[in-house]
């Protein structure tokens, strides 16, 4: 039985899904557009979420030994110039910065598109020993890049973080960048309910400048692919072109080897279009900036208001983010503002629960309803919040999961997509020539290549040549 829509003001998503998704990120007040195209504001709302994500990311980073930074905002031309690949990827995307106050500057600065050379520049000034290594940084902030936009998925100013590493061995480089990838994909997983692909990004896809680029690839509802984040090997390429050097146990002078690892408030929309419904959002409990909101019934009567206030305090006392409407507005309408906010949880007490000493738990991701004991709140608010993440990460696995088809030519892959989208599986024999003809022909670009890979013949869906990788290919945000 379909579920009852209660937010007319938001598209349903199979009847336009863009629309839907702008609906849902005005509508539950997650941002609003700014007076430049591609600028949007955070509002409180939809900032809480980020700092939630932020909050529970940064403790994982610590955890590997990671040191938060800040980094000036400003790049000068001639020092973005430095790396060449690097550059190259950026210019087109670069705003930049031509005068002070009314006097034009001697050089142009550009306002960072991401970090790798001003890092660089201060590996190259404070790295002297191997004593030194490694260094695991990063840094909180905002970048801007001009280019095409969308709510969360492509702002030209958008938050992320950044992280930069440097080590004296390309062993010691390569895990590190394969350990940061599983901590974005456990993040993901056990934190936003989203399960991912992990992978490497083609030559042609990887990160400008790296040797390697390892991915982790979401679903979303429309069954189109979200890059939810990325870890580059970086080799000694960056220590070479900036001169960061260090003396070796042998003490020998020798390049470090880097990493580079990023996530930002696209995440925010890859858990809009991963969970979300008809009705608006439906959030993870772990960031939900809002877990459990309580909602007294009949709240004019005696002893009511009373009550709900005493949960909510011994809700609050157990460490959750609570928050109770004893609003005049309807019941209806807080039912309906709840679940379009994507609050996890609902508590609803009225005077023949307080009379029978017990309240009910209404779970926003598929509306079941559990009578509680009073005594028993706590636990009971603790398995429901659980019961909601497990309950978003099943459905979310079963689109992944359902949505992957297998194909052996480029016209299967297309007919595949046409009619299913999702990603398509296929082998490869690697060269750019087929990447670029599925691209041309299926319109499908490369996802990556699966860690967990799979033999489906032992020749390339596109050519025919001999081919020993799988790869996902899929219609990307």
């Amino acid at each position: 039985m379909a579920k009852e829509k209660k937010v007319e003001q938001i598209t349903d998503m199979e009847v336009d899904f863009a629309q839907w998704f702008t609906d849902v990120c005005k509508k539950a007040q997650l941002i609003d557009y700014s007076s430049i195209k591609g600028v949007f504001i955070y509002r409180p709302y939809g900032y809480a979420i980020w700092e939630n994500i932020q909050g529970i990311m940064d403790k994982e980073f610590k955890k590997v030994g990671v040191e938060n930074v800040y980094m000036p905002m400003l790049i000068p031309e001639s020092l973005l110039q430095k790396e060449k690949d690097h550059v190259e990827g950026f210019a087109p995307e670069c705003a930049w910065v031509t005068h002070g106050g009314v006097e034009k500057l001697e050089e142009r600065y550009a306002i960072r598109p991401t970090s790798e050379t001003l890092f660089c520049e201060h590996f190259a000034n404070v790295l002297q020993s191997h004593r030194d290594l490694p260094m695991k940084y990063n840094q909180w902030c905002s970048v801007l890049r001009w280019e095409k936009t969308s709510p969360f998925l492509r702002h030209r100013e958008f938050l992320w973080q950044e992280g930069h590493t440097i080590h004296a061995t390309a062993e010691e480089a390569k895990e590190f960048t394969e350990q940061m990838l599983n901590v974005y994909a456990d993040f993901c997983e056990n934190v936003l309910a989203m399960p991912v692909t992990r992978g490497q990004k083609t030559e042609k896809e990887k990160f400008n400048g790296a040797e390697a680029t390892y991915t982790i690839e979401c679903m979303m509802h429309d069954r189109k692919a979200l890059q939810a984040g990325t870890s580059h090997y970086f080799g000694d390429g960056f220590a070479k072109a900036f001169n960061i050097e260090f003396t070796d146990k042998n003490n020998q002078k020798t390049n470090p080897h880097e990493t580079s690892w990023g996530v930002s408030t696209r995440l925010i929309g890859g858990i809009i279009m991963t969970h979300g419904d008809n009705n608006g959002l439906v959030l993870p409990p772990k960031v939900a900036p809002i877990q459990v909101v309580v909602l007294p019934i009949a709240q004019h009567k005696p002893g009511v208001l009373e009550a709900a206030s005493e949960l909510k305090n011994r809700l609050i006392a157990a460490g959750l983010r609570v928050k109770m409407d004893d609003s005049d507005n309807s019941m209806g309408w807080k039912c309906a503002e709840y679940e379009m906010k994507g609050v996890p949880l609902r508590v609803e007490c009225g005077p023949r629960d307080l009379e029978n000493g017990q309240c009910v738990l209404v779970r926003r991701n598929d509306g079941k309803k559990t009578v509680v004991n009073l005594a028993d709140l706590e636990a009971a608010v603790a398995e429901q919040l659980e019961l909601v993440h497990k309950g978003m990460f099943e459905k979310a696995k079963k689109n992944l999961e359902d949505h992957i088809y297998e194909a052996h030519s480029i016209e299967e892959a297309k007919k595949l997509q046409d009619e299913n989208g999702g990603f398509v599986k296929t082998m490869w024999c690697g060269e750019l020539d087929c990447e670029l003809a599925m691209k041309e022909k299926a319109g499908m670009s490369s996802r990556c290549i699966p860690f967990a890979q799979e033999s489906l013949g032992d020749t390339c869906a596109c050519c025919g040549k001999p081919a020993s990788k799988m790869i996902y290919w899929g219609v990307a945000y």
